[in-house]
């Protein structure tokens, strides 16, 4: 493969930690010497990438109340992405859920997209972002331009990768673009070593997990609480449900939102370590997963952890779960399906419990960060 001298990693924004934070980490160690650009970086929710070497656009200098707004900031993203200038880069790649793929590139610099999916608000949850009156009417005009501008966006790159077949689909969908599938890395030595700390300490005693144990009877939803993640759907269902515990862990723009709604039975809970997420998932009934997933990285940890996981019946899910091995899927999106399913799963529990204890890890190891890094790499050979 060429060696690039010049690389550049773009991503939407830096203002926060989940599973694409850990592909940016692990493309940081495919690339050691690569800059990134983003929109903005908050370095308190993304100390993460504190010791990255970080551009950022115009909208790092607007005010806080603009630039963390994504509907009020909206109209500056186009241009913030479109204003960098790579012209000393030979190799540009965009990790993008929505604007980075923008970026403008010379006809010599190869640019490759990690699609993480379409634009969400543009073309499969348009409903869910325009819920709100006022919001709808500020917004409906001036979405049907970007839609436009976005799919003229998506033949910038010379290459799209998707992060699922699923997200491959939507590619081919909205974008007319053909993609290779490479699945986010499950970074096995890293869970390995949590598992060992989960194992060795006691973190039961923890202020915020020690009412948490397996004899407590609760189920996990671990998620960005935002509403394309469908968190409600699991408090709604969960409120149904009195004898049984809801642990909720994430933050986001929803999270007050769901507070008030939550009965006594949902807990929710943030800003916690690897190992203590771990011992989450090892005490847990099950991990829930009401969402239409664009991969669905959470599932792989918990498997790892011999949690099964009760998932929506779409998206990434599809791929990372095991029906009947190392969990069960309900086909409808809504709280009555949710609820015969956690209903029907006290009846399986014991045997899908063994059964994701058998496969799960291995299930996981079949995302390992050796076989992105060795695809990834092998991707920019094939530019085409």
């Amino acid at each position: 493969m060429r060696k690039f001298k010049k690389i550049a990693i773009i991503y939407d924004w830096m203002d926060k930690w989940g599973g694409v934070e850990r592909v940016l980490l692990i493309l940081q160690e495919i690339f050691p010497q690569s800059d990134f650009f983003t929109s903005y970086f908050d370095p308190e929710k993304a100390a993460w990438a504190k010791d990255l070497s970080i551009k950022t656009s115009f909208i790092q200098k607007l005010p806080p109340f603009l630039r963390r707004s994504r509907i009020a900031s909206l109209p500056f993203y186009p241009f913030a992405f479109e204003s960098f200038d790579f012209s000393e880069y030979e190799l540009v790649i965009s990790v993008t859920s929505s604007f980075a793929k923008s970026v403008i590139t010379k006809p010599e610099t190869f640019h490759l997209c990690y699609l993480l999916t379409s634009t969400r608000f543009l073309w499969t949850s348009a409903d869910i972002y325009l819920k709100k009156r006022l919001i709808k009417a500020m917004l409906f005009p001036y979405l049907e331009k970007l839609r436009v501008w976005d799919f003229i966006a998506g033949q910038r790159p010379d290459k799209i990768v998707s992060v699922s077949q699923s997200v491959a689909d939507r590619c081919r969908k909205f974008y007319k673009r053909d993609s290779e599938v490479i699945y986010p890395p499950f970074d096995k030595d890293h869970w390995n070593r949590v598992k060992s700390e989960v194992r060795s300490s006691k973190l039961e005693t923890n202020s915020k997990l020690k009412y948490f144990s397996s004899k407590q009877k609760y189920f996990l939803v671990v998620s960005r609480l935002e509403p394309y993640k469908k968190v409600e759907l699991a408090v709604q269902s969960f409120n149904r449900l009195d004898d049984v515990n809801l642990v909720v862990v994430g933050e986001g723009s929803e999270k007050n939102k769901l507070k008030k709604i939550a009965k006594d039975n949902i807990f929710f809970v943030s800003n916690i370590t690897d190992a203590q997420l771990g011992y989450l998932y090892s005490q847990a009934q099950a991990l829930v997963m009401p969402q239409d997933e664009d991969f669905g990285y959470v599932s792989l940890e918990a498997q790892f952890f011999g949690c099964p996981v009760i998932a929506y019946h779409q998206g990434g899910a599809v791929e990372t779960v095991i029906d009947g091995k190392t969990g069960i899927f309900f086909d409808r999106q809504n709280q009555d399906a949710l609820t015969v399913m956690i209903k029907k799963y006290d009846m399986i529990k014991y045997e899908l419990k063994k059964t994701t204890k058998e496969y799960g890890v291995k299930n996981a190891e079949k995302f390992e960060k050796s076989i992105f890094k060795s695809l990834f790499l092998s991707a920019l050979k094939k530019k085409n």
